[in-house]
């Protein structure tokens, strides 16, 4: 994660040293204005998760009645229990809500000591990736011969290029998919709307899956906060054609040109980046297979794997006849003498 901030903040990092300011200061001042941004976000929301805060033992009350009048009434046809009553039901689970509060401090606390040990680390990382930039470019460009360390150079700069586009992009589209969802969840008449529309905008950074995660908050937000059924419909519609927008045209213009990776290995990334580092994973393994495929660009040896890595395996025959000459050459460097 320190890696990909690095290098959208390289750019700053180059104006700032521009102007006058040495490395150092440059590479903390670009920090700072990124503490700045994220900070004045969560200011601007503070009020609204303050409010929705006091909500939430309502809204458990209400989850509490509701699952326990449809046990009662799965018991009624199947009977699995004698004499159920919803009253036995919501006694219960208040009391499994306050024998578990305990654990659940103690789970809240941890993963806020993690949270908080990750995020420290990374502005570390961040933070000595640009002041040592210089040196490790030069370090990298020194493993390849003479003839090889202006292509190791090249290699290095669209590496650059390709995480600062990435996270540009996924900015915009957060941006941009943040006040559509306010905008549509403030004419159906959700409260909070800027809340709930950019915590899902801001999740739709993990792909596939985190657009529908994060519609899935408003929706049962809207099912416990209204009495008419068409509030969290129109929830669900508004939710699904943008979504069905941002995976048309949206997310393959503003995001998927930077990457050019295809489905498939949009999903194994998905997949692997999950089992190895959960949702963090999830993040980051995307523009790592698009990083993947820059550096096996610039090696004949693996140019086979950037083509299958690449969005523009199309089943074409020109693009199959050239497929099929990398393999019949890479075959010949593995069956020689």
């Amino acid at each position: 994660m320190a890696l990909l901030i690095s290098f959208i903040l390289f750019p700053v990092v180059k104006k700032l040293e521009s102007w006058g300011l040495n490395t150092l200061l440059s590479a903390f001042v670009s920090l700072l204005m990124i503490f700045i941004i994220i900070g004045g976000g969560i200011t601007l929301f503070s009020a609204e998760i303050l409010s929705l805060s006091d909500k939430v033992s309502d809204f458990t009350g209400k989850i509490m009645n509701t699952l326990s009048e449809a046990v009662v009434f799965i018991n009624s046809n199947v009977n699995f229990i004698d004499d159920l009553s919803r009253e036995e039901l919501v006694e219960k689970g208040k009391e499994w809500l306050s024998e578990s509060s305990g654990s659940l401090v103690q789970n809240t606390f941890n993963s806020t000591a993690a949270f908080l040990t990750g995020l420290i680390t990374t502005i570390i990382f961040t933070f000595l990736f640009l002041i040592y930039r210089k040196g490790l470019t030069r370090a990298f460009v020194a493993f390849g011969d003479d003839e090889n360390r202006e292509k190791i150079f090249r290699m290095l700069k669209n590496i650059q290029s390709v995480g600062q586009k990435y996270l540009s992009g996924m900015f915009l589209l957060i941006i941009i998919l943040g006040f559509a969802n306010s905008l549509g969840l403030l004419i159906i008449g959700i409260d909070s709307p800027f809340l709930f529309g950019f915590l899902a905008a801001l999740l739709s950074i993990v792909p596939f899956v985190g657009t529908t995660i994060g519609a899935t908050i408003p929706v049962l937000y809207a099912f416990m906060s209204s009495d008419s059924l068409w509030v969290p419909a129109a929830v669900i519609a508004l939710f699904w054609s943008i979504q069905t927008i941002e995976s048309n045209f949206l997310n393959p213009k503003i995001v998927g040109s930077s990457l050019n990776v295809n489905a498939l290995v949009a999903i194994l990334s998905l997949l692997i980046g999950a089992s190895v580092w959960g949702i963090a994973g999830m993040v980051l393994f995307l523009p790592f297979a698009a990083i993947l495929k820059v550096i096996c660009e610039e090696f004949d040896q693996l140019k086979p794997i950037s083509m299958l890595i690449s969005n523009d395996i199309s089943g074409d025959k020109k693009k199959d006849r050239k497929i099929s000459r990398w393999f019949k050459k890479v075959k010949g460097w593995f069956t020689k003498k």
